[in-house]
């Protein structure tokens, strides 16, 4: 359902800062895979992430969703079918708006413009409805200004609003990651379940080599802007992490030596 055809980015180009951000890539995706990221700072994850939402145009290569070319299309438009949740929790909600006023944001989003002009009863029902899988209360805040949640809650929110009206495709860059463990692993649950609920294709970046490895159905390492290794869900199997680090060795032609990798359990 998602073709990279052969994409490159280079920023800065003819200047001492020019950099190879994406180096001639490819990648299908089967509709329903739900594909984790690894690789060193500077690898190309989030440049690629931001190709497929449309926040910059490839300087070659052509990306296909659903059969159609996408490579040149906006990103507002893109953003009705391709959800993305970031790193920062405070990037994905209206903080001094509340949680039933985010929520019909998110609605907004995916085009239904009705549900933003008057929120009715049955629209709050049905939020509340959603807000109950979070399983955090929110369900009996939703008056309540977005900007006062925690961490947590405001990522679960930001997730929830991605998926309210599941999308194509939804990409996650390091949701977890600026988030207490015990928040991180109920995010990690919450994308689990809303996923699976919706058969949504979806690519997950991680810098946590045990959730790369366990979670969703295929795990690719990315360097220098490329793909080094593909892993499907029955090769992961036997993988370790000693086995990645000894294969992005082979691959990269370098040591990984991103902290946040080495350290992560």
């Amino acid at each position: 359902m998602l073709v990279i055809d052969n994409i490159s980015k280079v920023f800065n180009p003819g200047t001492v800062n020019e950099k190879k951000a994406l180096d001639g890539m490819n990648l299908t995706v089967k509709d329903g895979d739900f594909i984790t990221i690894v690789g060193s700072n500077g690898a190309g994850k989030s440049t690629l992430f931001n190709a497929i939402s449309g926040v910059f145009l490839p300087d070659s290569g052509r990306i296909l969703l659903d059969d159609k070319n996408i490579t040149f299309e906006p990103d507002y438009k893109r953003s009705k079918y391709i959800g993305r949740l970031f790193q920062d929790p405070l990037k994905g909600t209206a903080p001094h708006m509340t949680i039933k006023e985010n929520l019909a944001l998110a609605y907004l989003r995916a085009g239904e413009t009705r549900v933003f002009s008057r929120i009715s009863k049955k629209d709050e029902e049905r939020f509340r409805d959603k807000l109950k899988m979070l399983d955090m209360g929110l369900e009996d805040r939703m008056n309540t200004q977005v900007g006062t949640l925690s961490g947590g809650q405001r990522q679960a929110l930001t997730l929830l609003m991605a998926t309210i009206v599941p999308p194509r495709l939804l990409l996650l860059d390091e949701h977890t990651a600026a988030l207490d463990p015990a928040a991180a692993v109920k995010i990690i649950d919450l994308t689990e379940k809303i996923v699976a609920a919706n058969n949504t294709t979806c690519l997950m970046i991680t810098h946590n080599m045990h959730q790369a490895l366990r979670t969703g159905n295929r795990t690719l390492m990315m360097a220098d802007g490329r793909i080094i290794l593909d892993l499907s869900e029955e090769e992961r199997k036997a993988v370790t992490i000693e086995d990645l680090m000894i294969r992005f060795r082979e691959g990269a032609k370098q040591e990984l030596d991103d902290d946040r990798i080495l350290l992560s359990d």
